[in-house]
């Protein structure tokens, strides 16, 4: 893995302008290069902050699993602190509420003692649908993080573009895409244990076919 260095200089060097080597022209390349530097580490070292909490949110992902619950998972950070988790639970409390990111509110907003979260950030495995983007927005977040998209439910990117919309009192920042692939992974494995099993049970409960008699 490349050295903080590493990556300064190869930035530096991508990024500086092939021009004449006059003073005043070194001086402009020199503040031009290290300006899309700072920019370019900045966000390097952004992403992979968001890659940490998605894998956070990746493991409460994984508890839901556990379950038998379809697994997504969420997590809230202030301050570059965890202060809300969040996992699917709706079969387990027959609650149609028990969606990941209001479990991860509800205990932020315990923590917080305040129903506010102004200066947070949450972390989803899956782009949240219309309830749970709701929320968010009312929760006045600052920023959401969320993993693949939801092309039959999501309220950020695929159906509807809520975070954006104009005519709301309140707007937020929405970064899509972040470990993706292990997010849609675990969705797919998901469903196809749960067709598998539902095949099985279909096969065993079936009645005998005339064939093979009564």
């Amino acid at each position: 893995m490349r050295s903080r260095r590493d990556i300064i200089d190869a930035e530096i060097k991508t990024n500086l302008p092939r021009t004449k080597f006059s003073e005043a022209g070194c001086r402009r390349n020199f503040f031009a290069a290290w300006h899309v530097l700072l920019l370019n580490t900045f966000g390097f070292f952004m992403d992979c902050s968001d890659i940490e909490y998605m894998k956070r949110a990746l493991s409460a992902a994984r508890a839901a699993a556990q379950r038998e619950e379809v697994p997504v998972g969420a997590v809230i950070v202030s301050a570059g602190e965890i202060i809300g988790t969040g996992f699917n639970c709706r079969e387990e409390r027959q609650n149609p509420l028990g969606h990941a990111e209001l479990m991860a509110i509800q205990e932020a907003s315990g923590r917080l003692h305040s129903w506010r979260l102004t200066q947070c950030d949450i972390y989803v495995t899956l782009e949240p649908c219309l309830m749970c983007t709701g929320a968010i927005l009312q929760a006045r977040m600052r920023r959401l993080v969320f993993g693949c998209l939801d092309i039959k439910a999501g309220a950020v990117e695929s159906l509807y573009r809520l975070c954006e919309d104009q005519r709301l009192n309140h707007q937020l920042s929405a970064t899509g895409g972040v470990l993706a692939a292990e997010s849609a992974a675990m969705l797919a494995d998901f469903f196809s244990r749960l067709r598998l099993q539902k095949r099985q049970t279909q096969t065993t409960e079936r009645w005998p076919s005339p064939v093979e008699g009564a």
